[in-house]
């Protein structure tokens, strides 16, 4: 489960963002014990390098990725770590 959860996120920022660079983790095993992790949901840390994000303040950034990975914020990730820049601060 946790490949086709790294591939869905991977797919869905791909196709959102367009990005240079983007690295995905699963960080699940990191968060073993703690009460999100009961649910069988994901932890997971996404850095990602886009045009996409200029002109925009950290907030905003994360926002649109939350957007962009939709109702698997709900039903696929507990939580995820988002590292968004543009090439420039890359």
């Amino acid at each position: 489960m946790t490949r086709e959860r790294v591939e869905m996120i991977r797919a869905r920022l791909t196709e959102a963002f367009a990005p240079e660079r983007l690295e995905v983790e699963d960080e699940s095993h990191k968060h073993i014990g703690h009460a999100g992790a009961s649910t069988g949901l994901g932890h997971f840390k996404v850095e990602i390098v886009s045009k996409a994000f200029a002109g925009k303040n950290q907030l905003e950034r994360h926002r649109m990725v939350y957007a962009a990975l939709g109702e698997a914020m709900q039903t696929d990730i507990h939580a995820v770590n988002v590292y968004p820049k543009t090439p420039d601060e890359a």
